[in-house]
């Protein structure tokens, strides 16, 4: 087997030339994967980054990606294939009036002609490097993670009418989740197992200065300062790393030099999307009896 990376240092050193700024479990985990041939179930709260480190990676060592998109209700016909029953009918009816036989028939519409594949058989079919994303897999039933199973143990699908279909080349694979409901034994042990979490502050202003760069070293501190102490309160849904990053967008198109208390809580609808989370984080940019937060002064 080829390996794509020679060790943790260099998925890190070639995650950061595409922008993805990876911690050392990140690094290690990939690294591992990639020598052990085994698919990766990374969990974390939305919007840290999951998705993107499988297009990161994807982009790294030149491989095609191929995303499954989970969603309940989510079965076989979408995953893996299935038949084209259209185009099935019209060689019946074209050889209706021909001394062809039912088997005859039957071999001939079973077959690839007639295959309309789907992301997973995709994937194990392709010839040239896949990177495969199965997102969100927590959205699907736990029945429909036996259909994973097959694939991501052995890398092969059972098609009965052509039998079993082994993959040409073992793909990465990433399963994202997150955590809305418990995963079954039998797919976590065949993955290893990769937590994201909100990045620490100095890791998230290097993401914002990497991804913003227009923005000033100070604005990026103040920032990645003011998400931390958000992320701090009890709120319905914290601050995600992309939303981080649209905030700094904005103050960006507003001219911001530094963000004053009446700024940050006038943009705030652009962090936060509940009403609920946005009174309470304007509680707390205000501070307790009119005190001035650290990093956020007060409008003069």
């Amino acid at each position: 087997m080829d390996y794509r990376f020679e060790s943790p240092a260099d998925v890190r050193t070639r995650l950061r030339s595409v922008d993805y700024l990876s911690d050392e479990a990140i690094a290690g985990v990939v690294f591992l994967a990639d020598r052990l041939g085994k698919p990766i179930l990374v969990e974390g709260p939305a919007g840290t980054g999951k998705t993107q480190l499988a297009k990161s990676v994807a982009d790294v060592i030149g491989a095609r990606l191929i995303r499954l998109q989970c969603y309940e209700g989510l079965d076989e016909s979408k995953a893996l294939y299935e038949w084209n029953y259209k185009k099935q009918l019209l060689r019946i009816q074209a050889e209706r009036n021909n001394e062809s036989t039912w088997e005859d028939i039957e071999t001939d519409i079973f077959s690839d002609e007639f295959l309309l594949t789907r992301p997973l058989l995709e994937a194990i079919r392709s010839t040239e490097p896949v990177v495969l994303l199965i997102d969100e897999v927590d959205r699907v039933e736990i029945e429909t993670e036996a259909l994973l199973l097959e694939v991501l143990s052995d890398y092969q699908v059972s098609i009965p009418e052509l039998g079993t279909i082994e993959a040409r080349q073992i793909p990465m694979v990433f399963l994202t989740s997150n955590n809305t409901r418990e995963l079954s034994e039998a797919l976590k042990r065949r993955c290893l197992f990769l937590h994201i979490d909100y990045p620490e502050m100095d890791r998230e202003k290097e993401i914002v200065l990497t991804k913003v760069p227009e923005l000033t070293d100070n604005l990026a501190d103040q920032i990645a300062r003011i998400v931390r102490s958000i992320r701090q309160l009890e709120l319905k849904k914290a601050p995600s790393v992309s939303e981080t990053l649209d905030w700094a967008r904005t103050l960006l198109l507003l001219g911001v030099d530094s963000i004053t208390e009446a700024e940050a809580i006038e943009t705030l609808n652009i962090l936060l999307k509940y009403q609920s989370d946005i009174a309470r984080a304007t509680k707390e940019l205000q501070g307790d009896g009119g005190a001035r937060k650290p990093g956020v002064p007060r409008t003069s």
